[in-house]
């Protein structure tokens, strides 16, 4: 039979433990996740199509930081080369894309350096076949993720019937990720609908207003909070009421003072949180810094 000293020592480790586990910080809980947005490693770009030394070096310390930080999945925002169609390009994006852990997603995003200023559908019909569907969905844990090929909604006058598919998918996509109740629908694309303002001036960078405003309307309806995107090859962001555009920085090659780098984001069932880190200063852990 203990004694009651001893039984006094077992209240009190029972207490300081109760206390501890108190205090202690909350544990991800199993749907909670982080992954990796990539954009624009668009391989030739600074050599003007010569080579792609430069951005095989990026991309391969890209995909060795992915491995190393081990994401849920890794998304490359578009423009995966720099000459449409280029299989010298395309063959080195894919070799070093091979490289990373297969245990970790990789999801293909199609820029306008991917299958051109204004799609055609042979152009559209080569992308898919290299890479697969130019515009789809996929789930990870609490994200309803919505991949869209851009390009269709930018420039839709040489493909228009692709165009019109790609909007009727949109409309019942965005209708069957709010029956799922996911708590994040999440578009991921590689033009920015918008750079800073859902109003501002039609530019290269944006989607033009005429798209723009029925677009932002459809996502608005959906409850969707987060768009990310590339294209600008600098980090931008602005808002539209309730839904964040979150436009990231090269992988590639930088333009207007940027410097490469990726982006990771936080998700848990209540938020999403997300940071940019240029090559210099890459997180030892996967933890936000802000």
């Amino acid at each position: 039979m203990p004694t009651v000293e001893a039984m006094a020592t077992d209240r009190l480790i029972a207490v300081l433990l109760l206390l501890f586990v108190a205090g202690a910080p909350a544990q991800q809980g199993p749907s909670d996740l982080f992954f990796m947005q990539l954009a624009d490693p668009q391989f030739g770009m600074y050599a003007k199509n010569g080579d792609f030394s430069h951005e095989s070096a990026n991309y391969e310390f890209a995909i060795k930081t992915a491995n190393r930080l081990r994401p849920r999945f890794v998304i490359v925002c578009g423009d995966l080369v720099n000459k449409p169609g280029d299989a010298d390009q395309i063959r080195e994006y894919e070799r070093i894309s091979a490289t990373l852990d297969p245990s970790i997603r990789i999801y293909h995003v199609a820029g306008n350096h991917d299958v051109g200023n204004e799609p055609t559908p042979n152009a559209l019909k080569a992308y898919r076949e290299r890479f697969g569907p130019d515009y789809y969905s996929f789930r990870e844990g609490p994200i309803y993720g919505i991949v869209l090929n851009s390009n269709l909604i930018h420039s839709p006058q040489n493909a228009p019937e692709e165009a019109r598919k790609q909007d009727l998918w949109l409309e019942a996509e965005l209708e069957r990720a709010r029956a799922s109740g996911a708590p994040h629908i999440v578009v991921f694309l590689h033009h920015p609908i918008f750079v800073e303002r859902a109003d501002e001036p039609d530019e290269y960078f944006n989607i033009p207003s005429a798209r723009r405003a029925p677009l932002l309307d459809s996502l608005r309806r959906a409850g969707v909070k987060y768009v990310f995107a590339g294209h600008y090859h600098r980090n931008a962001h602005g808002s539209d009421g309730q839904l964040q555009m979150v436009t990231t920085g090269p992988v590639g090659m930088p333009l207007g003072g940027a410097r490469s780098g990726l982006r990771l984001v936080w998700v848990t069932q209540r938020e999403i949180r997300h940071e940019f880190f240029d090559f210099g200063a890459l997180p030892k852990r996967p933890v936000p810094t802000k």
